[in-house]
């Protein structure tokens, strides 16, 4: 049997170096380079999943208790002790309630995970090379898990309550999107803005909580003035929670709200891309 010989080309194509050279000015986002390192996305994404739940009695179900105990708190101090649950028409409060809490934990939870993401990757950030946006990106891996699971609490929720199931919710996917957008565009600049100033460790938590509270996740929109409603809207997760809590007690959307709120978080996503491989060339260094 003849023996196969590499050519000397194809030897010297396999031993050719790797030469990693900083780049200057705005860069646009490498979505190929991206794509061949989604296996690595993959596995830090699985990595945060089983850090999450290991060594715990109860495991994937705190992605239950955690929602459904913050609707029971919810319930009693806002909608029975302040009246909220009066302005509330049609499905009960409980459902409303969560109906709102299920995206903003998505947001809230996703937005945490990447801004601290470089930090806590920071030991391997400086012994290899990979995009860095992997890091952040991976670490909305666990919350979307998450969210998942509490999509079928909520799921139970209406069939308990008897909320119709209607055509509308095919429009889950595209709000689940429309958070994404927002989660990645927001969570990315707190990420890159993280390793150079670790003052922004303290700002991310007081950061949203008060979006929270400037967010129509307890109180219905109705309780806002109609002058002043438009303002929700600007925040990048006001109109999609509304198309979202529209989507399951099956009422009116406001796909002008919703459009909006995308907008923005596209927006902020843009931004928070530029700002990112700008910064990028620096994290090796400082974090």
């Amino acid at each position: 049997m003849p023996a196969t010989f590499t050519s000397p080309t194809s030897a010297a194509s396999l031993c050719e170096p790797i030469v990693l050279q900083a780049r200057r000015g705005w860069c646009r986002v490498d979505l190929a380079e991206l794509w061949r390192y989604r296996d690595l996305l993959g596995l830090l994404a699985l990595r945060d999943i089983q850090i999450r739940y290991k060594q715990t009695a109860l495991g994937a179900a705190w992605a239950v208790i955690q929602p459904l105990v913050t609707m029971v708190v919810l319930n009693v101090f806002f909608g029975r002790l302040m009246g909220v649950a009066d302005r509330v028409e049609g499905a009960g409060y409980p459902i409303f309630l969560f109906a709102g809490l299920l995206p903003w934990t998505l947001f809230a939870s996703s937005t945490s995970a990447c801004a601290n993401s470089l930090v806590a990757n920071g030991h391997i950030m400086t012994k290899v090379y990979f995009p860095r946006l992997v890091v952040p990106l991976s670490a909305v891996g666990a919350p979307l898990l998450d969210y998942v699971i509490g999509l079928v609490v909520l799921y139970g929720l209406m069939i308990w309550y008897g909320t119709a199931i209607t055509a509308k919710l095919v429009l889950i996917p595209l709000l689940v999107g429309s958070t994404l957008i927002a989660v990645l565009g927001v969570g990315v600049l707190l990420a890159s803005l993280t390793v150079s100033y670790r003052d922004f460790r303290h700002v991310v938590p007081f950061l949203i909580q008060t979006l929270f509270f400037l967010t129509p996740v307890i109180y219905p929109i109705t309780i806002v003035p109609q002058a002043w409603r438009w303002v929700l809207s600007l925040n990048p997760m006001g109109g999609t929670i509304q198309a979202f809590r529209a989507a399951i007690l099956n009422t009116p959307i406001d796909y002008g709200a919703w459009g909006l709120s995308t907008a923005i978080g596209a927006a902020a996503l843009v931004a928070g891309l530029a700002y990112f491989q700008r910064a990028e060339r620096q994290f090796a260094d400082v974090v």
